[in-house]
């Protein structure tokens, strides 16, 4: 986790509990990292170490796995904590899972573009990417009078990393024909100009219709599109959870999206759990949109389109990174791993 975060701040993390969080110098040391009951977001709980070790260790088992071939799609709904800062904790995020996977994706990939689906602007993971070509980071999210009040479509990078960060801001009630359209027309042209060999995509269900803290109007299926819209490039992805505070659609959602990602048709009866009872009166799978007003205009997101293909247009097509040499893979999770392979992986390149 100091591969991002400091060393100060995980110590901390690692240390406190509720039993020290009254003790004078815990309280300096909280305030300094935006934790405990001055943060607002950010309490002290028992095992809030052991949380964000399993959520950072599931996204950075999923880059391993993705940059060792395993597979073609990994998936930690643990992760996408995209609010976390290099050195604090911000809007329920503790540890930033993604920006530690992105890293792992470095060391065999030139380009990787991360996609973010809150409802909120995904500021931490842009502001670790914020200078570098490396990385393409693309929020859509709510913008205005909302946290985290970052995400303006101008804030676009700085020196080398300057056009490398899209954001596309949105008002209340976006239904799913605004979403998909806007969301495939940009997802486009950041494939064409980036040409990522990787792609991280966090899924925060906070964008559902209904959600507490949310403000869109997408249905299980619309807030789902991106996964099959990603798959269609046929490009490793990692998929990651995020927000979401209406808990039965946040379950719903992944299960769906986790079908998707699968290729397989699950049913629309929800089977009997434990927590059957959360699911009534209709008891399916199912999210359908409300009849909320949509204060996206077509012009005004054709403006979004216009403006951030103008952006691109600006940028050299996929820019290479420079020949590097593959740090040691010393953390493996594996519980075997054959000796020939693991000097095969240490000798390995990428330019």
């Amino acid at each position: 986790m100091t591969r991002y975060h400091t060393d100060d701040y995980i110590a901390f993390l690692e240390r406190v509990s509720p039993m020290t969080k009254e003790v004078e110098q815990y309280q300096l040391e909280a305030r300094d990292f935006n934790c405990g009951d001055q943060s607002g977001d950010c309490p002290i709980f028992e095992g809030v170490y052991e949380f964000a070790s399993l959520s950072a260790g599931g996204s950075i088992q999923a880059a391993k796995k993705i940059n060792r071939g395993d597979c073609d799609i990994a998936i930690n709904w643990g992760g996408g904590l995209h609010h976390a800062k290099r050195k604090e904790a911000s809007g329920f995020c503790y540890v930033n899972d993604i920006v530690l996977a992105i890293l792992e994706l470095l060391k065999t990939h030139q380009r990787v573009l991360y996609i973010d689906t809150d409802v909120h602007h995904g500021d931490g993971v842009e502001e670790a990417f914020y200078t570098t070509d490396r990385v393409m980071t693309l929020s859509l999210h709510k913008f205005g009078e909302f946290f985290p009040g970052t995400g303006h479509m101008k804030d676009v990078g700085v020196g080398r990393g300057k056009g490398y960060a899209v954001n596309v801001p949105l008002g209340n009630g976006i239904d799913d024909e605004s979403y998909k359209w806007i969301l495939d027309e940009t997802v486009k042209d950041v494939m064409q100009f980036y040409r990522p060999t990787a792609v991280v995509l966090q899924l925060g269900a906070d964008s559902l219709v209904g959600d507490r803290l949310g403000a869109f109007n997408l249905s299980m299926q619309g807030h789902a599109h991106s996964v099959e819209f990603l798959k269609s490039y046929n490009v490793p992805l990692i998929l990651l959870g995020g927000g979401g505070y209406t808990v039965r659609n946040v379950a719903r959602a992944w299960t769906y999206e986790t079908s998707v990602a699968a290729g397989i048709e699950v049913p629309e009866e929800l089977p009997f759990h434990n927590y059957f009872e959360y699911y009534g009166p209709e008891y399916k799978l199912a999210i359908p949109a409300s009849n909320m007003e949509n204060q996206n205009t077509r012009s005004y997101l054709e403006n979004i389109r216009k403006t951030t293909r103008e952006n691109l247009r600006h940028l050299n097509h996929a820019p290479s990174a420079s020949h590097v040499e593959l740090p040691e893979d010393r953390w493996s999770s594996d519980e075997e791993e054959d000796e020939d392979e693991k000097e095969g992986w240490r000798d390995r390149r990428i330019s």
